[in-house]
Order: structure tokens, then sequence, then C-alpha cells
């Protein structure tokens, strides 16, 4: 016996091989919230259209309502048999209160069903997310205010290249994470468009309103072609985009991470509470929180790769192929999801050693750019003598062993008789991080100030709801 929900042609049952290779309902399943709540503006709208009595919309109501009810207390049977959410509903409805549950189909197909109802999860994903960040950037902002002045080093190529503070540091991530949320942002403004009522791809002879179920569901508006409502996936890719950068400014933070917390660097701490030990070597403290958030990233660029190339060879309109929109998609938010979460911890959690940051920031002649700064100032050297000049000190303090800022005046003054004692005042670190005092960088005033506008634009965003 073919499925009773579209058999009416066959006369056969599928192959049990065709059967499990079709069905869905064990990832669309995820999305029954959106699907009553679509079914619901979809039943509203026929009956104000007059398509379907109000009696029956009321009936589908309260029997879409007592749906809703069961999947959450986990008491709804699900039939794999019934392939998807929607015909599991329908199913379960036409149970519930008859025949007027057939009537809920009228002027849908679950082309334009499903593509609304993805939309619809996309998007909630997409509000959850943008609060998911906001918090992350919250915690960034806290603790850099409270560090906006411990000094650490900053690298380039992995090397010690100048002294930074460790808020500057943190407010990078900070202006990274405004990035993400403004492309969800903008990726929550191109989505939000209702492909309801478009129904397989032509869209229907009923007079329905298609304004009225776009309202209803918050969109901004139905999509304007038929075609282009119920074969669209851009929505899923263009979330996943975004979900693959951010995922991936959240890996480069947990590399760090790894990094500074090895016993061989030391620049901070995690405590047992995002750490784990070792099951043979006792001493292990294993920053595997980080590790993970780093590794998921993979799941989220896979899942924007497969969609990609599900979706490149699609002619319009509606393919099976689409079904594999929503595994990996759904698989790859969960992992950034927990991923910010786990940052968010991280960042409230993490302990810097500040007496190692600071003598971190001194080795390897981290300030000898500052001493190239100050004989173009000084002496009005063009800058290219200034670094050679420098250079050739860096190389006889590295000689001799000592630190720069320790680097007798004198012997300073046998390779450029000029500089005086007010060049060594400025190789501190300390010195060095002040004097940045330009426009975004690291001077601790630049960062208390930069740390403290954020918190008060993210206070405002938060009372604005």
């Amino acid at each position: 016996m073919s499925n009773k929900m579209w058999g009416g042609r066959f006369t056969e049952r599928p192959d049990a091989i065709m059967e499990e290779i079709n069905v869905s309902i064990d990832v669309d399943r995820q999305l029954y919230a959106q699907d009553i709540a679509a079914s619901k503006a979809h039943a509203a709208m026929l009956a104000d259209q007059g398509i379907i009595s109000a009696k029956d919309e009321k009936n589908i109501k309260a029997g879409l309502d007592t749906i809703s009810s069961e999947i959450a207390n986990g008491s709804f049977d699900f039939k794999r048999a019934l392939e998807d959410i929607h015909m599991n509903v329908e199913s379960r409805l036409g149970e519930l209160i008859g025949p007027a549950a057939g009537r809920l189909h009228t002027a849908r197909s679950r082309n334009d069903q499903v593509a609304t109802d993805f939309r619809l999860y996309v998007r909630d994903y997409l509000d959850a997310t943008d609060a998911a960040l906001t918090a992350f950037q919250r915690a960034l902002v806290e603790r850099a205010i409270e560090h906006a002045g411990t000094v650490m080093p900053g690298f380039t190529h992995l090397q010690t290249a100048q002294p930074v503070t460790f808020g500057h540091h943190l407010l990078a991530y900070v202006e990274m994470t405004a990035r993400d949320r403004g492309r969800f942002a903008d990726a929550r403004k191109r989505l939000n468009e209702s492909p309801l009522g478009a129904a397989a791809l032509a869209g229907t002879s009923f007079p329905i309103d298609r304004d009225a179920t776009a309202k209803a569901l918050g969109f901004g508006r139905p999509m304007a072609n038929s075609l282009d409502a119920v074969s669209d996936r851009d929505f899923v890719l263009e979330t996943l985009s975004a979900a693959a950068i951010a995922s991936v400014h959240l890996s480069r933070f947990a590399e760090e991470i790894v990094i500074w917390t090895s016993p061989m660097v030391g620049l901070l701490r995690l405590s047992d509470k995002f750490t784990t030990g070792s099951s043979i070597m006792p001493q292990k403290r294993n920053p595997d929180a980080a590790e993970l958030v780093r590794a998921k990233t993979g799941r989220v660029i896979g899942a924007l790769t497969a969609l990609l190339i599900v979706m490149k060879g699609l002619p319009l309109a509606y393919q099976k192929d689409m079904q594999e929109d929503k595994q990996g998609a759904i698989e790859a938010f969960g992992a950034l999801s927990l991923a910010i979460r786990a940052m968010t911890g991280m960042v409230m959690d993490m302990v810097p050693d500040e007496s190692r940051m600071k003598a971190a920031a001194g080795e390897g002649y981290a300030t000898a750019t500052d001493l190239a700064d100050w004989l173009v100032q000084a002496l009005k050297m063009p800058f290219r003598d200034a670094h050679h000049i420098t250079g050739r000190i860096v190389a006889a303090a590295a000689k001799a062993g000592v630190p720069l800022h320790q680097m007798p005046l004198k012997d300073m003054q046998a390779i450029e008789p000029r500089i005086t004692a007010a060049a060594l005042a400025m190789l501190s670190v300390e010195a060095s991080v002040k004097s940045r005092s330009s426009y975004g960088g690291t001077a601790p005033k630049n960062v208390l100030a930069q740390a403290k506008a954020w918190l008060k634009r993210l206070e405002k965003e938060r009372k604005l709801g």
C-alpha cells in the first residue's frame, strides 16, 4: 500500500530502501514549532478568505495546539512511514479532528511549507545567536575594562612584536564579533520574506492572501516569485557563511587560549570548570573546551561547503536534493551555539598571569620600534635610517645579553652619538603601551575609553530590546 498522504496514483508500497532514503522526520521533527505556527497562520487566512469555514479553522487550531503539547511533552508518536514533520502533523490532526484536517493543505504544498518552516527556524536561530554573541561581547568588554592596563606581548608571526595590553587584545574580538553580528543581521533581513502560498512552484488558483500569512508569521512581505520561493536556499547558505566566519573568529581565540595556557608560555590559567585531566598523567590540565571550540569550526565550514555542493547544479524549482539542506545546517548551528557559550564561559573564567605577561612583553626586544620612533621624533632622522640604527643597537644588546632598556647609554651612543637618556625612558613596556595613543591604539586610556563605549552601546541595545 502506498503512502496515504500522497499515494493516490500509486498501487504498491515503496521499497524499504526507498522509504529509508526518502524519510526526513528524524531531522525535520526539530521544525515542529515552526510547522505548527505556519499551519495556524495558513488556516486563519483560509478562513478569512472564505476558503474553509470558521468552524474548521477553529478545530484545526485546537488540534494543532494539542499536537504541539504532545510533541513538547514527548507523547507524540512520530511515524517514519509518514516521511516528514508536515505529514506527521497532518496525520495526527486527522486523528484528532477528522476530515477537516484534510482542508488545511488547501492552496499549499510541502514545497512552500518546508521553505516557510525552515526560514522560521533559521530566523529563530539568528535571534538566539545574536543574543549569545551579545553576551560574549559583554564578557569580553568587562574583562577588557578590568585589564585595560595589563601589559602583554603583542605578536606577529607568533613572535613577540610590540607590547600591547590584554584589554586591547580582548577588544579586538569584540570588534570581530560586532562584524559577525552584522553579517547575521544582514542575513536575517534578506531571509525575512514568506514563501507560504507559493504552493508547489506556480502559485495557486485559490483567492489566498499571502500578505496576511506573511504578517502573521512576522515576515516583512511575501516572496515575489513562486519559483524562487520554493527553490531558494540562499537564506541557509548566507547564515552558514556568517556562522563559518564567526566560528573562525572563535577558533582563533581558542587557539590563543591553548597556546597561552601551556606551561611553556604561561600567560593564562583556566580553572577546573573549563579544563580536563588525563587518565594516565595526574599532573595534566588540558584546555579541552578551547580545543573543542577550535574543532567545531570544521563542522560549520563543512556544512556550508556541503550545502553549496548540493545546490550548485539544481534547476528550478524544488528538487528532493534540498531535503539535505537541514541536517548539516542544524548540526552546524548547534555547534556554533555551543562554541559561543563555551568561549563566553572561558572569557569570564580566565586568569591572566600579569607578571608573566609583563615579563614576556619585554622579551625579544619588543620596544625596539619605540627607540626607532624616538630617533625619528627627537633627532628628525628618516625612519629607514632610524630602523637601521636601532637594528644595530638591538644586535649589540643581544650580544651583551641585556634587555634594550638596560643597555648602557654609552654603548648606544657608540652607535648613535646623539642618543640621550630620554630615549631610555621610552623603552619600558609601560612607556611603550602608553605612547600608542593613536585612535585604535593600545594605550590604556584608549582601551578604557573604547571598552566603556562598548559597554554603553551594549546596554543601549539591551534596553531597546
